[in-house]
């Protein structure tokens, strides 16, 4: 088992998308990574030696993720919270914060899905 940024990677799968287990790191940013590293993206996470390990750390330090990533989300929302905006009494409500359209739209936003069982015609 490998561990980046206290991230435990699963070993069944490839680099690149092992990678994306990580807060922030998707596809795009793990497949660059792993080209600037020299590194297969189709290799198993079980075969890589720590060696290899390391400079993807290295790599990822340039990045801010995980836990950084997080606090500086959570910090943006409080100070939303402080100064009482319209953002912060969208987030509160659970509703679409930028100014989306929320008539026909933003069902998963809004509320759960309900199925219509025996409805009268």
């Amino acid at each position: 088992m490998a561990r980046i940024s206290w991230v435990t990677l699963p070993n069944g799968k490839h680099v690149e998308i092992a990678l994306t287990y990580i807060y922030w790191v998707g596809r795009t940013l793990s497949s660059d990574i792993l080209v600037k590293v020299w590194i297969e993206r189709n290799r198993k996470i079980e075969t890589l030696d720590e060696e290899e390990l390391d400079k993807i750390r290295e790599e990822l330090k340039l990045y801010q993720i995980e836990w950084d990533l997080r606090r500086e989300v959570a910090q943006n929302i409080k100070r939303l919270q402080e100064i009482n905006c319209y953002r912060w009494t969208r987030h509160k409500k659970k509703l679409p914060v930028r100014w989306q359209r929320t008539k026909t739209n933003a069902r998963t936003r809004k509320w759960k899905a309900v199925s219509i069982a025996n409805k009268k015609k």
